[in-house]
């Protein structure tokens, strides 16, 4: 998913996430469903004479809650691109900064890479340096975060040299 926002006048924040289809209350609301019906089945079963379901299906809950945990911390991979007409910053993270990279802009090259599989691969590129990014995007995304890149270039391109 891609955000975009105007900071201040040629000023540009773009904040790019991986898609996410449960998020907050859902994720506990889906997780905590999945959970009690497997349970209720298994303590069925238990009473039922077949004692070795519970167990299982206790293993098969924390299998999947474990799964999720893995799928939900991945989802909460954050990208920021701070755009000015004199630097380019991009900060990496989950809940925290882990990475962060600035440059003045003039150094700066985008660089947008088609595999042979037609995979888009971003980066900037300067001194030497090359930094990716944005690749846990969809292909979709990744076109669309393309052209709103060329697009805020573009812009700040036109703009005399020191506003």
């Amino acid at each position: 998913m891609i955000q975009i926002q105007e900071t201040s006048e040629n000023n540009f924040l773009v904040e790019v996430t991986p898609n996410s289809s449960l998020e907050g209350r859902a994720r506990l609301i889906f997780l905590g469903s999945l959970s009690f019906v497997c349970l209720i089945i298994g303590i069925f079963f238990f009473f039922m004479g077949a004692i070795l379901i519970l167990p299982f299906a206790g293993l098969e809950v924390i299998l999947v809650l474990t799964c999720f945990y893995l799928s939900f911390r991945w989802s909460q991979q954050r990208e920021l691109i701070f755009l000015t007409n004199e630097r380019i910053k991009l900060e990496r993270g989950r809940l925290l900064k882990e990475f962060t990279w600035e440059e003045f802009r003039s150094f700066t090259v985008l660089r947008v890479e088609v595999d042979n599989r037609d995979i888009r691969h971003f980066s900037f590129r300067s001194k030497g340096k090359q930094v990716p990014f944005g690749s846990f995007l969809n292909e979709d995304d990744k076109l669309e975060l393309q052209r709103e890149l060329q697009t805020i270039i573009g812009k700040l391109n036109a703009l005399s040299p020191g506003l």
